[in-house]
Formats: C-alpha cells, structure tokens, sequence
C-alpha cells in the first residue's frame, strides 16, 4: 500500500516525521499517556501531516499494528509461556546456578554477552529476547549484580547477530541482494561483531549500570518454591531452551546448503519456522520440565497459562509500535532519505552505514534498512571486489542498528522486559545500538583498508 513518493512533497514528508516522532516522546514523557494510546495518536499525526488519507492512514496503522501482533506477538507470548514454565519448575533456577557456579561477578556479563551471541544467531532479536529474558532476570536477583549490567551485554550479543552475522536472516538478505560470498561474509562478520560486543556489551555495562539502576522485574519469578521440591536437570532444561535455536539453524543452514526441492530442506524449512519452533518449543517443555519437576499435567497447563497477563501490556506496545512504523514506511520517508544519501559522493562503505543508519531511524526497523539500503546499493557491486561486497553487507548490517528508539517495537520490547522509563531504555538500550552500530563501523572500515 506505499504510496508513490512524488505524490508527497519531501519537505511535508520530513516534517511529518519530525513532528510525529517528538509528539510522541511528548505524549508519553510528559503527557504520561500509555505509550499505546501514544503511538496510536501520533500515528496518525504523521499520517495528516504528510498528506495521507484518514482511511489510508488507518489501514496502514491496521496492517502494521496486525502484522506485528501476528509475528512477534505471536512469539512473545510462546516465549513467555517457555519462560513462566522454566521459573515455575526451577528449570530457570537450574541454569542460573549453573552459570553462577561457573562465572564470577566480574565474568558474570562476559558470559551473558556470550549466552546472548549464541541464541541470537539464528533466530530475529525480538525471539532471542523473549528466550533469554527469564534467565537474565533471575541471573540478576539471584547474584546481586544489576540487571543492566547483564542485560546490556546479553542484548548487544543478541542484537550483534541481528545486524553482523550470517546465517541470521538480516545479513541473509543483504547477502543474496548483493551476491556476497556467505563464507567471507561469515568471517568477516564474526571478526567484526567480537570487538563490537565486547565494547558496547559487558564494558559499556559497567557506565551504564550506574546510571540506570533499577531492580529486576518479578515478570517470570515462579511460585514459591521449597529448596528440596525436585526441579528440572541442568542439561534438560538447556536443551529444552536451544531446542527452537537448533531448529532455527538448522533452517538457517538447509537453505544455504541444501536445493530448494530437496525433501529434508522442506521438512527443516517447517520445523525451522519461528513460530513452529518455539511452539515445539513449549509442547516440549511442558514434558521436560513439567516432569522433571514433577508437576501434573493441571499444574502445567496452570502455569502456561499464568505466563500470558504479565505480558498483555507488552503485546500492545509493541503491536501499536509496528503500527507507527508502517505508517512511517508508507508514506515514503524512509525511501526519501534513502534516495537522498544515495546521491552523494561518500565513500562506498560509509555511504552504506549512512543509508541504513536514516532509514533504521526513519522506520525504526533494521529489516527494512537492511533490505532497503541493500536494494540501492546493489548496482555498485561491480565495481568492489570479493571481500569489499562482504564488508558492505556488514556496513549495512551496522548501520541497521543505530539507535533504537520510540518507532521501534525492540525498544518497547526491551522497556517493557526490563521496567524502565523512556528515559533510561535511551540511556541504556539506545545508547548500547547506537555504540554498536558505531563500533561496528569502525572496524569495518579497518578491514577495508586489508580486505
């Protein structure tokens, strides 16, 4: 439903951005509206602002709000059924010991940059959150150490191979639009995103913690528990948590190395769905851990159940915010900046990040600037080399990162999970995207000068 771009003036489209994102910082800042009815609002403000139609405009919104809530709500609220069986059956409590047994206070956010890299790999950001979410939080109560001091780290490691690492979905695309070598791409991403983590994860932490402090959430604490009530084995309840992470990648890897008609590629290809993962996922779980703790079949379905209203809110916010952002890419912003950047004399590589780093902050989704900034960059491939095309996906997968904020729905995610205000998710998680994305570039740009 985009509309075609000369059809709107670039100065209205630009002011509607302008105007809508700030009446929503105001409205929710200020005002002190639920940030659903504020998003909403200021929806559709940019909508009248830039010339578009009240009845396109809340189509639009419609389309983004039911698109988002289909997708990610979807997974939210699997997640948060895995996540409220694993605090309710002590699985949780059994990786915390087991990762508090292992690591110090000073290893401690080391390892959860680390736990956050590996479930991030195959699967898109707003899954990985939801599936480590649990075990942050009851990382953070059980050891005393704050909780942005473990969960920045654990969100740079997630969000690294969001923007950076193949065989993720996001560098995918920029790599089969460019006709990068996934090998090199590979490489080189993993080269980049170990600095870039270590900077913006558990060192940037250690500033952060201090000024945000803030309890952790008692979002998936379970039912009071007696020391001796039997709970899940450690190497059960891991399994159970990478078991849609396998699936994920073994999705992941059939597409990459396996025919589109090969029988084994179609079976992993369904296994290997986001949402039949994690459903997989939760039948599972309520096996592995329900037994494991000894729960009956009631019990389990109990605290399925109990997993949902904590997260009603968290649904809306983010449903409400893929909503604004549809409206926002629909009314052609994030393709005007694009077109803009894209005629300047900048270098190729800072030229990409550039081209991302506006559309990521115009439509708040590093999808979309991955795929968009890789669709108008594609015709200077001919003139790069090998390792030179690899380095521009991973330019472009930097520059997606930059600076989360009110437009996108990992921002609401993270402010919900976490309990901050507006205020510190900018200080905490947008500052952590923003570092980043910089980090990111930078060694990108280092490699340039070998690759």
């Amino acid at each position: 439903m985009t509309l075609a771009l000369e059809t709107l003036p670039a100065g209205r489209l630009l002011l509607a951005a302008v105007v809508g994102i700030a009446l929503l910082v105001v409205l929710i800042t200020k005002v002190k509206l639920h940030p659903f009815i504020g998003l909403t609002v200021s929806s559709l403000v940019v909508a009248g602002i830039a010339g578009l139609g009240m009845d396109k405009a809340l189509a639009s919104f419609a389309k983004g709000f039911g698109d988002t809530a289909a997708g990610v709500g979807t997974l939210i609220a699997l997640g948060a059924m895995i996540g409220k069986l694993l605090a309710d059956t002590g699985g949780a409590d059994s990786i915390v010991d087991a990762i508090i047994s292992r690591s110090s206070r000073r290893t401690l956010p080391w390892a959860m940059a680390g736990v956050g890299a590996l479930i991030g790999l195959p699967m898109f950001f707003e899954i990985g959150l939801v599936l480590i979410m649990p075990v942050v939080l009851l990382i953070s109560r059980r050891s005393g150490v704050s909780l942005i001091q473990l969960g920045i780290p654990a969100l740079a490691g997630l969000s690294a191979m969001h923007g950076l690492v193949p065989p993720h979905p996001g560098p995918l695309v920029a790599v089969n639009a460019l006709k990068a070598d996934l090998g090199i791409t590979l490489g080189l991403g993993v080269l980049v995103a170990i600095p870039a983590v270590a900077i913006a994860g558990p060192l940037f932490a250690r500033y952060a913690s201090r000024w945000v402090d803030v309890p952790a959430p008692e979002l998936f604490d379970g039912e009071d528990r007696e020391d001796d009530r039997p709970r899940p084995s450690f190497r059960a309840t891991l399994a159970t948590v990478l078991l849609p992470v396998v699936l994920m990648m073994g999705k992941a890897l059939a597409d990459i190395v396996a025919a589109k008609d090969n029988p084994v590629r179609s079976v992993l290809d369904f296994l290997g769905t986001p949402v039949i993962a994690l459903l997989i996922a939760v039948v599972v779980s309520m096996v592995t851990l329900g037994r494991g703790a000894r729960m009956s079949a009631k019990d389990v379905a109990v605290s399925v159940e109990a997993g949902l209203p904590p997260i009603a809110g968290i649904l809306l916010i983010v449903a409400a915010g893929g909503g604004f952002k549809q409206t926002l890419i629909d009314t052609g912003i994030g393709k005007l900046i694009a077109d803009w950047v894209a005629g300047s004399g900048l270098s190729v590589l800072l030229l990409a990040w550039l081209v991302a780093v506006l559309i990521r902050l115009a439509t708040g989704s590093a999808t979309v600037a991955t795929v968009t900034a890789s669709g108008i960059l594609a015709p200077l491939v001919t003139t790069l080399s090998t390792g030179e095309t690899s380095l521009l996906v991973l330019a472009i997968g930097a520059g997606s990162l930059f600076f989360s904020h009110v437009n996108d729905a990992g921002f609401w995610l993270v402010k919900g999970y976490f309990g901050l205000s507006v205020s510190q998710n900018v200080k905490t998680w947008s500052a952590m995207e923003t570092l980043l994305s910089v980090v990111g570039l930078v060694f990108v740009l280092l490699l340039g000068l070998v690759v």
